[in-house]
């Protein structure tokens, strides 16, 4: 996949999961693989928070859902861990403010790789830009407890305000975001929605896949 052809990115960053060990009721194999099942078109490993494995356990089951994502053709990125990113050859990481400059990023894992960057301001967004980013992370669009330092959620503002300002790079809301709520998100000028906790703590995860890639794709047509 020529992942700087903005359109192909797009497509991908459609329904975008993103889940660790401590996100899921069960298996994360399992809940990784009833979710391509559903229609998720992106898969981020983010192994953060209470419980979340270190190590070499870690870096066994980044290796798992990578394997998973290959035979289905999802790409797969790795959240912030930039060494664990180039271990594994994934297909791109994604970085939020508090890491390293998106420049530097670009320099380690190469320009064949996807850097998706969270942006919480214009200016952020700019410096991302100028840095190589591929796509923004904008977010919390709504009220989430899933991030605990997360940010006050900010509505879809900053999405409507960098395309009123013609900035047509990618853009992949995150935060609170559901099937009832997802089509505002992409009314509001995002390419894509991304989920953890509507995906990995439904009761059926295939079916919360399937409802939320509708309401994206129902916005779209």
């Amino acid at each position: 996949m020529n992942i700087h052809n903005s359109d192909s990115l797009r497509n991908t960053l459609k329904v975008y999961f993103i889940m660790g060990s401590p996100n899921c009721k069960d298996n994360p194999a399992q809940v990784l693989q009833e979710a391509i099942k559903g229609g998720i078109t992106l898969f981020q490993f983010r192994e953060k928070g209470i419980g979340a494995l270190t190590g070499d356990a870690k870096v066994e089951l980044a290796k798992e859902l990578q394997q998973i994502c290959r035979e289905q053709q999802i790409s797969f990125i790795i959240n912030d861990d930039i060494n664990l990113a180039i271990a594994l050859n994934s297909d791109g990481v994604h970085i939020g403010q508090e890491d390293d400059p998106v420049g530097e990023v670009r320099k380690k894992v190469g320009h064949d790789k996807i850097i998706g960057v969270s942006v919480h301001s214009y200016e952020e967004a700019m410096t991302a830009l100028e840095g190589g980013a591929d796509y923004f992370g904008i977010g919390p669009v709504f009220p989430t407890k899933t991030k605990e330092d997360a940010k006050p959620s900010n509505g879809t503002k900053l999405i409507e305000e960098l395309r009123d300002r013609e900035v047509y790079i990618p853009i992949v809301g995150i935060g609170g975001i559901t099937a009832e709520n997802a089509g505002s998100v992409i009314q509001a000028g995002a390419d894509g929605v991304s989920v953890i906790t509507a995906i990995s703590h439904a009761e059926s995860v295939t079916k919360a896949a399937e409802h939320l890639r509708k309401s994206v794709l129902n916005q779209r047509s």
